[in-house]
């Protein structure tokens, strides 16, 4: 049976933190053989001294910037969907001010699969169970209202459960279904954890099927392949190849026409 719970006892954390110290205290006696914790991000950020001065938010987001994807002006200013250096693409490069100190926003931590590692190492290592680790992050969905948490770091869970050639309940083979059991276990704890309940941990039992070594393809293997991504380009890319696709065309027909 699935259950889903927060732990008590996890305090502000502030840069320097030994987060997996702190999650130990909080979760001692209570961690269980195949248990998977789904850890807020922005205490990973904050552990890791990802924090700077809220003025800086605009320079901060260009910096996290590999290419943006999409612009949009609004009333108060200007929303960049960009992807940024961990391959995500999201708004404002993962760039947030919110559950921060005032005057501070957060990046997201540098290594979020690293992080995941050291958690889950440190926590088996202590605790003397097999349990995973997902690091989890808000995003929204192109097509979609609204946001869900995502999987951004992970340790000791299999990610992906690849069901291609495995039977419909019709017996039909399934030939390209891989579902993100990552993605579904984080967009599930957020239900129990809230965006200001002051639980950014979540212990998901019931599980066990997909934790396993600490060697396993961290949350990176969620990211699509450029090369498989049908829908890769932004609007302003779309638009600047299409742009430069008719003046390379321009150009050929009038070549052509010089040589009739």
């Amino acid at each position: 049976m699935l259950s889903i719970f927060t732990m008590d006892g996890v305090p502000e954390i502030v840069a320097g933190d030994d987060l997996a110290g702190i999650i130990g205290d909080a979760a001692d006696g209570m961690l269980q053989d195949g248990d998977i914790l789904a850890v807020t991000s922005k205490i990973v950020s904050k552990a890791e001294g990802r924090q700077v001065a809220a003025a800086d938010r605009e320079q901060a987001i260009t910096e996290q910037t590999v290419r943006i994807v999409a612009t949009k002006q609004h009333g108060h200013g200007v929303t960049r969907i960009v992807e940024n250096p961990l391959g995500l693409v999201l708004a404002a490069a993962g760039v947030d001010a919110s559950n921060t100190p005032d005057g501070t926003i957060l990046l997201l931590p540098e290594d979020p699969d690293a992080s995941a590692l050291a958690l889950c190492t440190a926590l088996r290592a202590r605790f003397g169970v097999r349990l995973g680790v997902i690091v989890t992050d808000t995003l929204g969905r192109a097509w979609r209202q609204g946001q869900t948490d995502v999987a951004i770091g992970a340790a000791g869970v299999r990610v992906i459960d690849d069901l291609r050639g495995t039977t419909d309940s019709g017996g039909r083979v399934l030939e390209a279904t891989l579902a993100a059991v990552a993605d579904e276990i984080a967009g599930a704890a957020e239900l129990v954890k809230g965006k200001a309940s002051g639980r950014p941990v979540a212990v998901v039992r019931g599980l066990g099927q997909y934790v396993g070594e600490l060697d396993l393809p961290g949350a990176r293997a969620l990211i699509r392949p450029a090369a498989d991504d049908l829908f890769r380009l932004g609007s302003n890319e779309a638009h600047a190849e299409g742009y430069a696709e008719g003046l390379r065309d321009g150009a050929s027909a009038d070549r052509r026409q010089g040589t009739t």
